[in-house]
């Protein structure tokens, strides 16, 4: 099995992903799709791995951690991080570690997906690796102050459309948001 990288995220329209450690929106529905999209699997005896940076897992609130029903790796240059108080979560150090641990024989029977969920530089290293399939873009419609954006788009990739997000744009508290399937060529 081919190791493949899906990024999910949602960014407003001046690409703006986070203000403060926190999301400057609440879309309980696109909350929803984050969820679905990065939890679900087709063998039920398997669960998907989330990646995220330091700062985003630091942005989830500690009731929420880790991501229930998901294999949870954070990647950090900090030495001293200490999960073990969580089931399925662990550290890593490099995109190399992550790799090795994906591609490890015994691990592999546990995960079906990876989803990478954050942040900016986690996002940008993720979509310049040789792993980059997806990325699913949730845009909304509206422009918020924030303090980290996604980064600029690679080259290679296109639109494609995937039956498994929501189709069309969708409405939540009088925002407009639609999910973009983005693909490597």
């Amino acid at each position: 099995m081919t190791i493949q990288f899906k990024l999910i995220s949602a960014c407003c329209e001046n690409m703006g992903i986070g203000k403060n450690g926190d999301l400057p929106w609440r879309l309980k529905n696109e909350m929803l799709h984050f969820t679905s999209m990065t939890t679900n699997t087709h063998d039920s005896n398997k669960k998907n791995v989330v990646v995220l940076g330091k700062k985003s897992w630091d942005c989830i609130p500690g009731k929420y951690k880790p991501l229930v029903g998901r294999i949870n790796f954070i990647l950090t240059s900090a030495k001293n991080l200490d999960v073990s108080k969580y089931r399925d979560t662990y550290v890593f150090n490099s995109w190399d570690q992550i790799v090795d641990k994906l591609e490890d024989p015994e691990f592999k029977n546990k995960y079906e997906d990876v989803w990478i969920c954050g942040g900016s530089k986690i996002y940008e290293d993720a979509m310049k690796s040789q792993h980059f399939y997806r990325l699913y873009l949730t845009r909304i419609k509206k422009n918020y102050d924030c303090d980290t954006f996604f980064p600029k788009l690679i080259e290679n990739i296109k639109k494609v459309s995937d039956t498994l997000v929501p189709q069309g744009i969708q409405e939540e508290n009088g925002i407009q948001w639609e999910v973009e399937v983005w693909e490597k060529q």
